[in-house]
């Protein structure tokens, strides 16, 4: 079988394969991870199996970071539930931080045994993953070795990969050289920036580590590249689309001619079958898909939907569409409607007035509304401009954090805090016995349960107060703390049983006419989509109860993105006193103010980053030539199905 017919039959059955002009590299685009996963781990197991069957070991090399968890889950299962056996599996690990103890649970070593080697009958000598305590002295000396031991077994039959947003695979950095073998490397700083969470600072990130080569990554017989969320966009359209370069790592697979990109939707964003696909290919032009390409030509030539020409649509691309609606002014005037039917200050509906083009339901007048808040400060972050209207304006407003949030408060603050209950009870034994924990806490250790507790309680008493200073009563504000992410760490654990039935509970008692949630899945992996995912399965639980035929759900983005504008199906404007008001809620935040913890690469404070982003939000709008407001919080409408 050649490779092209093998990598299609492999994937055509889930994935969306399409050859375009612009892509240098095969990928294939999921629905979701999870589906996407479970196709590669068929594909890994399907290897084991026929290489068993010739009596021959099957060499693997494997990757770490969020990208193969689900991978490795599902292979789990299969040797569980399946009999599928790792007794003829090789594996060699891309890298290791350096210098790195294997116990740290940091640690690539600790990673690997936690997600796969301690659940398969894989023989422990058959494990390669680089020592991260080699010495100096010996280390040129060990990368030759690790080499020598890929090239003694045949080398490598299959090569799962991520990629970082600097475009490196493994650890090769921009810069990599196209013949690198296994060495030791400096870390980008945005490398370093990405691994901070895990970390719990930048500053605990190490600055080296130990990779495999492009060489030796190119030499494997098979690679696959799993890439999920829109926070990879941006460098796998460079990477499948642009030049070879060794500032983009990744672009050397471009000469690889057994290699697939496996992508999911939010990844595949930014490739120009997906952004742009009349460019590429005819086009079945839905309500959406006319929208997206209006909005792209406006943008594209700095002219308002109003402004655009017969000739606009010709020179990019666009005929077709001008066939199916006639004139570019009959369709710039559908487009200009559409969008402007968005734009609303009454986010639970205007009383006694026509909705037949708002975005919600004038009825009832007064709704029963739940905001569901993954962190105890989303909800403020994401949306505080439109809570504040819905309590203005009379509705029932709930907000429901879903988690304790307490991993993001530092040891700093929570000291701070112990100090203070020492300070006015001296025989506090709980007092005590949290400050020694912090004094004596060593690297990378998991918090005391009585630290947790304490760090929840940070985020709980000022999430309290910003609602407060919302004008919603203590009563309306729920703290969830569901299971999965209680660890103590930023691995959490799987949605659990537990987690649906503390949603489903909330939601049966309180029977919402709304509920709004975090659709902000720049992670995939990340808490916010598990929060996510408690609700879509709460949802299908409850579905067939009546109350819920009157139950919409609002998606909102978190701190990182906005929705785009063709998206977007309520557009809820804030004045600029509404602006500060919502800065001043989220300032109650006070532990996540300065020098929060998951900073990522924006050095801008939440508050900051919120604003600029409503702010861009409403020029995107009047550059669209709609009306000019001084910010504009975005939802789009999810659709569950109520049958």
């Amino acid at each position: 079988m050649d490779v092209l017919n093998y990598k299609s039959i492999a994937y055509s059955k889930a994935g969306k394969f399409e050859e375009a002009r612009f892509e240098k590299i095969h990928n294939v685009i999921f629905n979701s991870s999870h589906e996407a996963s479970i196709i590669v781990a068929q594909e890994i197991a399907d290897l084991i199996r026929a290489k068993n069957s010739q009596n021959e070991a099957c060499v693997l090399g494997l990757a770490t970071g969020s990208s193969p968890i689900k991978v490795y889950e599902e292979l789990v299962r299969m040797h569980k539930e399946e009999g599928l056996s790792f007794a003829n599996v090789i594996t060699f690990n891309l890298d290791e931080y350096f210098p790195m103890d294997r116990h740290n649970i940091q640690s690539y070593f600790y990673f690997m045994h936690e997600h796969l080697f301690d659940h398969i009958d894989i023989l422990p000598e058959n494990i390669h993953i680089p020592d991260g305590k080699v010495s100096p002295e010996d280390l040129y000396q060990y990368c030759i070795d690790y080499e020598l031991k890929i090239k003694a077994v045949g080398g490598i039959d299959f090569q799962l990969l991520g990629i970082g947003r600097t475009g490196h695979i493994g650890f090769n950095e921009p810069g990599s050289h196209f013949n690198s073998g296994t060495r030791n490397i400096t870390l980008d700083h945005i490398t370093r920036i990405d691994a901070a969470p895990a970390f719990l600072g930048i500053d605990n990130v190490p600055r080296k580590a130990i990779t495999m080569g492009i060489s030796t990554v190119r030499s494997a017989k098979r690679i696959v590249l799993l890439a999920w969320g829109i926070s990879k966009a941006d460098i796998l359209k460079k990477t499948i689309e642009g030049n070879i370069t060794s500032q983009v790592p990744a672009t050397y697979l471009q000469e690889h001619n057994n290699t697939t990109f496996v992508l999911d939707k939010g990844a595949s964003r930014e490739l120009t079958r997906v952004k742009t696909p009349w460019l590429v290919t005819s086009c079945i032009w839905t309500e959406e898909l006319k929208l997206k390409a209006v909005v792209w030509l406006s943008e594209l030539t700095n002219k308002a939907f109003l402004k655009l020409t017969d000739k606009d649509y010709n020179d990019n691309g666009m005929s077709s569409l001008l066939t199916e609606e006639g004139t570019a002014y009959d369709l710039n005037i559908k487009m200009f409607n559409k969008l402007q039917h968005t734009i609303t200050g009454w986010p639970g509906g205007k009383p006694n007035a026509d909705d037949t083009n708002r975005p919600e339901r004038a009825t009832p007048e007064k709704k029963r509304v739940i905001i569901f808040s993954p962190h105890p400060d989303d909800d403020v972050i994401s949306m505080g401009g439109t809570l504040d209207r819905l309590v203005e304006q009379g509705h029932d407003v709930h907000v429901a954090y879903q988690t304790s949030g307490n991993i993001a408060v530092s040891d700093e603050e929570a000291l701070k805090f112990a100090e203070i209950s020492m300070a006015l009870n001296a025989h506090s034994e709980a007092s005590k016995n949290i400050i020694n924990a912090l004094k004596n806490k060593t690297d990378h250790s998991i918090d005391s349960l009585e630290v947790r507790k304490l760090k929840g309680l940070i985020r709980r008493s000022e999430s309290l107060a910003a609602t407060r200073y919302l004008g919603l009563h203590d009563s309306n504000v729920h703290f969830l703390d569901l299971p999965f992410y209680e660890t103590g760490t930023v691995k959490k654990k799987n949605l659990s049983e537990d987690d649906i039935t503390i949603m489903q509970s909330l939601i049966e008692s309180l029977k919402p006419h709304q509920i709004y949630a975090a659709g902000d899945l720049a992670d995939p992996h990340g808490t916010h989509k598990v929060c996510l995912d408690s609700l879509f399965e709460a949802l299908k639980r409850l579905k067939h109860h009546p109350y819920m035929n009157d139950c919409w759900v609002w998606l909102y983005r978190g701190a990182w993105h906005e929705w785009e504008s063709y998206q977007i199906d309520m557009a809820v404007p804030m004045s600029p006193d509404q602006v500060l008001k919502k800065r001043h809620a989220i300032f109650y935040h006070q532990s996540q103010k300065d020098g929060v913890m998951f900073q990522g690469d924006d050095s801008r404070e939440f508050w900051v980053r919120v604003e600029d982003r409503n702010r861009f939000t409403a020029k995107k709008y009047n550059d669209l030539g709609l009306a000019d407001y001084a910010a504009i919080e975005a939802f789009k409408r999810y659709h569950f199905n109520t049958t």
